[in-house]
């Protein structure tokens, strides 16, 4: 078991909404308002079938709803953010109608970014760790929003300095490059949350070393670490099987956010929350005495 005090305890700020990170591991519940995820394309395309969705979600005992206009395959054609704005920016508004639970946004575009903080959105969730927009960084500073910035092996950064390290060590340079961007924009420590990226561009093989690895990503307790791998090639990789159900798929993500809990992961980011909040109380119980 990991030294508690090696994980970062106290509040993860994202505009007036202070998360408590320390005494649970949180869980974040994903809402794809696509016609072409990788998982669930199609399922949440109106405002009705979202909203639903979210109250689903809640009701299992989410900590905060993920909200993403454009799926991230890369095989996938990308989308405007004027196509984006539309997909996000209603539901994001239905939702905080009627709760007041935070919520993120999964965009690299700062246009998408700030169309959804104006509606009352609280975190900016970037695949390209605030690097692929130049704008994204100030976006998110100006309105006091929380930032999830996330190694993405796919991109060329600081970390492509040195293509012979290995995939932790890329992983350190990537996010200190991502976390200098945000301080420099005036995005301060405690708004700030790191991701391993896992499947963006990783090997299975490396994707289980970032697992293992997740304290050292979230530098020895200075930053919270989101860890986003729900129904993902390395849960199908997991499961030994070529043909995995989603149910199966579900199943091994619950126990997968369990391993990350105990590796160093303040949140989970899944599809199914119910399943992985139900494990994750086991584990709190005992790692937290709760």
């Amino acid at each position: 078991m990991i030294c508690k005090d090696k994980r970062y305890t106290g509040i993860y700020r994202c505009r007036d909404k202070q998360i408590n990170i320390g005494g649970k591991t949180l869980v974040m519940g994903i809402l794809n308002c696509t016609p072409d995820s990788f998982s669930d394309g199609g399922r949440y395309t109106d405002v009705e079938s979202c909203l639903k969705q979210a109250e689903s979600l809640i009701s299992s005992g989410c900590d905060v709803i993920d909200i993403g206009g454009e799926a991230t395959n890369p095989k996938v054609t990308p989308i405007s953010a004027e196509e984006e704005i539309q997909r996000v920016v209603p539901v994001i508004t239905a939702i905080r109608e009627r709760y007041d639970i935070p919520l993120s946004v999964d965009t690299y575009k700062s246009e998408t970014a700030k169309a959804a903080l104006e509606c009352g959105c609280d975190i900016i969730n970037d695949i390209t760790g605030l690097l692929g927009d130049p704008e994204m960084a100030k976006t998110a500073a100006s309105y006091g929003a929380g930032v999830i910035v996330m190694f993405n092996s796919r991109t060329y950064g600081a970390a492509q300095e040195d293509p012979e390290c290995d995939i932790v060590s890329r992983a350190e340079k990537e996010l200190l490059k991502s976390i200098e961007t945000a301080h420099e924009a005036g995005i301060a420590d405690d708004f700030i949350m790191t991701d391993p990226g896992i499947g963006f561009g990783t090997s299975r093989e490396q994707d289980g070393m970032l697992t293992k690895e997740l304290l050292r990503l979230g530098f020895d307790g200075r930053y919270p670490v989101l860890y986003a791998a729900s129904r993902k090639r390395y849960v199908k990789a997991l499961s030994g099987k070529e043909n995995v159900s989603e149910e199966e798929l579900d199943r091994i993500t619950a126990g997968l956010s369990v391993t990350a809990a105990a590796t160093g992961a303040a949140m989970v980011r899944v599809h199914d929350a119910a399943l992985s909040r139900q494990a994750l109380n086991a584990f709190d119980s005992v790692f937290y005495g709760r």
